[in-house]
């Protein structure tokens, strides 16, 4: 378990991750998504940010229509922003995607996921 998520709310930072309010705005933005919008995924709050985790209708990466992991938001402290990583399924590792100020730029880029990189 994090320090974020085991400290009483009125001790964290006003900047710690994960926090209630991001998590929501994460929730509602991926609605927004350009693919698979007929699942349903999950947001899990992790040490430094969001991991996003749908089931895999594709059944590219898992056969039997299994979740998987579809991106993770991590903040950094310094320089700060947020940094977008996606799964690469094959070798089981994270790869950083893009760097973003805003958490809505993040958004911009994970929902419409031209190449298909998150929501395989």
């Amino acid at each position: 378990m994090s320090l974020a998520l085991s400290c009483p709310p009125e001790s964290r930072p006003a900047t710690s991750q994960p926090n209630e309010m991001d998590l929501r705005r994460v929730i509602r933005a991926i609605g927004d998504r350009a693919r698979y919008r007929y699942v349903t995924p999950t947001v899990i709050a992790v040490a430094d940010g969001y991991l996003i985790r749908s089931p895999c209708c594709s059944r590219t990466v898992a056969p039997d229509g299994s979740a998987i992991d579809v991106a993770r938001l991590c903040w950094n402290e310094t320089p700060p922003g947020w940094r977008l990583l996606r799964k690469d399924h094959r070798l089981d590792r994270w790869i950083e995607d893009s760097r973003h100020a805003r958490l809505v730029d993040l958004f911009d880029r994970l929902n419409a996921d031209p190449q298909k990189l998150f929501w395989q």
